[in-house]
């Protein structure tokens, strides 16, 4: 190496966020809904049953460390689980075209908001731009594939889910790919409460 080199790698950078995942005996029973769903739609990409999650906060492109740094942070704190329970299917549009096929939450909206602006905190504590829109826990289904948006998908009746109780909140990578995004979790970090 020469005088005037530094051997200064770059940070390592990853896309990243939030979630709280979603059990797997609720994956299993939405996994027959999202393949007739996709059957039904073709021109949304339905998200795979082992990547169902719900979005706390989305961070993009940030360093590692910062990640993890928020995540220790999160770590430290007393963190409540909390018991959800999915309702109504709902979608966001941009006019009359459909961007986002999702479910929203029937229990535990207030819980779930109240973890979010903990999360929303400690990201902007670390120097993150503040979240432009108000949190809406919703579990994503679908996106459109074309950028505008498409029609209002002609979809299967929602199956009935149980409750569960959010006891882990995940910082996951987010790897994407042709085939669509894989979530690898980093750190899943432990939500008490009553014994």
């Amino acid at each position: 190496m020469g005088a005037g080199q530094l051997d200064q790698a770059e940070p390592l950078r990853l896309r990243a966020f939030f979630g709280l995942p979603v059990p797997e005996e609720q994956r299993e029973i939405l996994g027959p809904f999202l393949i007739a769903a996709a059957a039904a739609a073709p021109a949304y990409r339905w998200v795979a049953a082992a990547n169902l999650h719900l979005t706390v906060r989305f961070m993009g492109s940030v360093e590692s460390q910062l990640a993890d740094g928020i995540a220790d942070r999160l770590a430290a704190r007393s963190l409540a689980g909390f018991e959800l329970e999915l309702g109504e299917l709902g979608m966001f549009k941009r006019g009359r075209l459909v961007r986002v096929v999702w479910i929203g939450l029937r229990h535990g909206l207030e819980a779930a908001r109240g973890l979010a602006a903990i999360v929303e905190s400690e990201c902007a504590d670390a120097g993150l731009e503040p979240e432009a829109r108000p949190f809406q826990p919703h579990l994503t289904l679908g996106r459109a594939r074309s950028r505008e948006g498409s029609p209002p998908p002609e979809l299967p009746g929602v199956p009935t889910l149980g409750p569960w109780r959010a006891e882990h909140l995940v910082l996951y990578r987010s790897h994407l790919g042709r085939p669509g995004a894989v979530y690898e979790p980093l750190k899943s970090l432990r939500l008490g409460g009553p014994d």
